[in-house]
C-alpha cells in the first residue's frame, strides 16, 4: 500500500462518509429498536447516495449491461466475481432497487472509513484463521435474509486482481438456496485498476454485467448442486466478454 498516495483517497473516503452522516445514524436508530422495515429504507438511503458520490470523487467511468436484468424488490443474493476492493463500491453505485450488505474477509472491515459503511449497511465477515468462519458468515447472512435484507456474495474467496476467475468456492451458494431466494450473477472487469494494479485508489473505466435473476424456491438437492456450476460459468463467461470489450487478457491466476 503506498500510504503517500492513498492520502487524497482517505480525504474522499472521510469527506463523503460526513455527508451520509445522517442517514448512517437513522440506520443505526432503526437498527437499535429491531424496525427491519425503516432500517432496510434508511441503509438504501445511505447506499443509493453514497455509491455514485464516492466513484464519481474518484472519477471512476461505470459501463453497466443488463439493468433490466434488477429485480425491483429483495430480499435477493447478488452472487460475482471478486477483482478487487471497488467491487463493492461498484455494486452501491449500480444496485439502487434494494438495500444489500456484504459476505466479505474480515479485514475489510478493519480499513479506515471503507471498513465504517460495510459494518453500517449489514455485512457479515469471515474470520480467515476461524475454521468454522465462513458457515457463520453464511448463517449470519441467512439471518438477515429472513429478516427481508439482500445480500451481496463473492464465492472466489479472494481478489483475483485482474487475473482470470478462481474456482468459485463450493458452499457458498446455500445463502440464497436456504432460504429460498432469487440469486442474481453479476459479471464485473475493471475494478482491480482503481486500487490493486497501482496501489492506490484512482479512477478507471469500469463494466459490470447484470444476469437473469435464477430462482433457487423448491430446488432439489442435484438441482442445487448443478446450481453452483450453472452460477459460476455466467459469471465467468461474462467477465471474459467485458474484459475483450475492456480489450484485456486476462491472466490465468496463480495457485
Amino acid at each position: 500500500m503506498k500510504i503517500l498516495a492513498n492520502i487524497p483517497a482517505g480525504w474522499i473516503f472521510l469527506n463523503s462518509l460526513r455527508r451520509i452522516r445522517k442517514e448512517r445514524l437513522l440506520v443505526l436508530e432503526a437498527r437499535k429498536v429491531g424496525d427491519y422495515e425503516a432500517e432496510q429504507e434508511h441503509i438504501l438511503n445511505c447506499t443509493k447516495k453514497w455509491g455514485p458520490m464516492i466513484m464519481n470523487e474518484f472519477g471512476a467511468t461505470i459501463h453497466t449491461f443488463g439493468e433490466e436484468n434488477i429485480p425491483e424488490e429483495g430480499p435477493v443474493v447478488m452472487v460475482g466475481n471478486h477483482q478487487g476492493y471497488a467491487d463493492i463500491l461498484t455494486y452501491l453505485a449500480v444496485f439502487h432497487n434494494y438495500q444489500f450488505g456484504f459476505v466479505a474477509k474480515e479485514e475489510l472491515s478493519k480499513i479506515p472509513f471503507f471498513g465504517s459503511l460495510t459494518t453500517a449497511i449489514r455485512s457479515v465477515f469471515i474470520e480467515r484463521d476461524h475454521p468454522r468462519g465462513a458457515l457463520k458468515a453464511i448463517n449470519a447472512g441467512i439471518e438477515n435474509i429472513n429478516n427481508g435484507f439482500s445480500m451481496a456474495i463473492f464465492p472466489e474467496g479472494h481478489r483475483s486482481m485482474g487475473k482470470a476467475p478462481r474456482e468459485f468456492q463450493r458452499g457458498s451458494l446455500k445463502l440464497a438456496t436456504k432460504p429460498g431466494v432469487p440469486i442474481v450473477p453479476v459479471s464485473i472487469h475493471g475494478t482491480y485498476k482503481m486500487y490493486e494494479q497501482d496501489g492506490y485508489f484512482h479512477g478507471a473505466d469500469v463494466y459490470i454485467k447484470i444476469h437473469p435473476p435464477i430462482p433457487t424456491a423448491g430446488l432439489s438437492h442435484k438441482e442445487e448442486k448443478e446450481l453452483n456450476t450453472q452460477v459460476e460459468k455466467i459469471i465467468v463467461d461474462g467477465v471474459y466478454e467485458l474484459a475483450e470489450l475492456a480489450g484485456d487478457k486476462l491472466e490465468k491466476p496463480e495457485e
